[in-house]
């Protein structure tokens, strides 16, 4: 289950519920050993999948999605973040690719292709960057960055806001009792007059 203190976490966890998915959080992954890149030093500790969603009635990329949460209070600024890694720029004590390994480093893009396949049986996915907002560039530049598409496989990638997702998770709402702590606040909110469904709320 989603930590307490990862609202952003949990709000994926609503949403993809709301739209059929099953839900798994922290899948853990790590490069092969016998790959000819595996450093021990620096390889030997597991990076995971946030949530991974699995929608048995879809096919194709939607049947799964496998979510990134970044929580970040400026939120993403495509371009910014694509320089930054890029660039090796060091971000709050570390290199700045290390947050999306999957999308740089083609070990650790490798293991996390077949720890999707593993958990699922699937190969197509869609990958999704979950933030708290898009600033400064559009999203297309992250979604359309050749190099992460690659490392993707040619899966589609979107990024996604907290927002949009709250738009469409209280809109949804009835009056059963929703499946996770979060969705149950929404309700209270929801039920309090506070209609986070509209637009601008």
């Amino acid at each position: 289950m989603a930590s307490k203190e990862d609202i952003l976490e949990q709000l994926v966890e609503e949403f993809l519920i709301h739209r059929g998915y099953f839900v798994r959080h922290n899948l853990k992954f790590l490069p092969r050993r016998d790959h000819p890149d595996f450093i021990s030093n620096q390889d030997s500790n597991h990076s995971d999948i946030d949530v991974l969603g699995f929608n048995p009635k879809l096919k194709g990329a939607d049947r799964v999605l496998a979510v990134s949460c970044k929580s970040w209070q400026t939120g993403l600024n495509p371009e910014q973040k694509i320089r930054q890694i890029e660039c090796n720029k060091i971000v709050s004590g570390r290199e700045a690719w290390r947050g999306f390994r999957e999308l740089v480093s083609p070990k650790w893009s490798e293991a996390f292709l077949n720890a999707i396949n593993e958990a699922t049986g699937e190969s197509a996915f869609t990958y999704v960057t979950a933030v708290t907002s898009i600033q400064g560039s559009p999203r297309e530049v992250w979604e359309e960055h050749l190099p992460f598409v690659s490392a993707m496989r040619g899966n589609p990638i979107k990024v996604i806001t907290l927002r949009e997702m709250l738009h469409e998770v209280s809109g949804a709402l009835s009056h059963t009792v929703a499946g996770t702590e979060l969705g149950r606040t929404l309700q209270l909110f929801k039920a309090a007059g506070l209609d986070l469904s509209k637009e601008g709320a």
